[in-house]
């Protein structure tokens, strides 16, 4: 990404582990932001926040989003958190990653292959 500053946003529902992978991104010398609008009401929230180059949008069962908390059960705004709260950065992300059963590594390598060839479109 030499050359250009590209801020890539990541944004999901808790425990979708967009602190794991912004922190892997930032390692490689990249701009990133978590954008964390789960509880906020306004739709277009990550735009107006961030407005990024680049949204990665992920994703988790409600069920590994509970484990990964050490909870029994998610919370009782999960399920409105991501069906209502997040629908439009869902609908209008550049990456989609389902990070239920996938290791952080993969979800990473996932990541950055596709920012690559994300670079090489521009």
């Amino acid at each position: 990404f030499s050359g250009c500053v590209v801020i890539i946003g990541i944004v999901g529902p808790c425990s979708s582990g967009k602190s794991t992978l912004a922190r892997r991104l930032r390692s490689d010398g990249l701009v990133v932001r978590e954008i964390r609008q789960e509880h906020s009401a306004v739709p277009d929230m990550w735009r107006r926040l961030t407005n990024p180059d680049v949204l990665i949008y992920l994703d988790v069962t409600m069920a590994c989003a509970a484990d990964r908390e050490g909870l029994d059960a998610p919370s009782s705004w999960w399920a409105d958190e991501r069906e209502v709260r997040l629908a439009h950065a869902r609908m209008h992300c550049d990456l989609y990653i389902d990070t239920t059963s996938r290791t952080p590594d993969e979800v990473y390598a996932e990541a950055v292959q596709f920012l690559a060839a994300w670079r090489r479109h521009i």
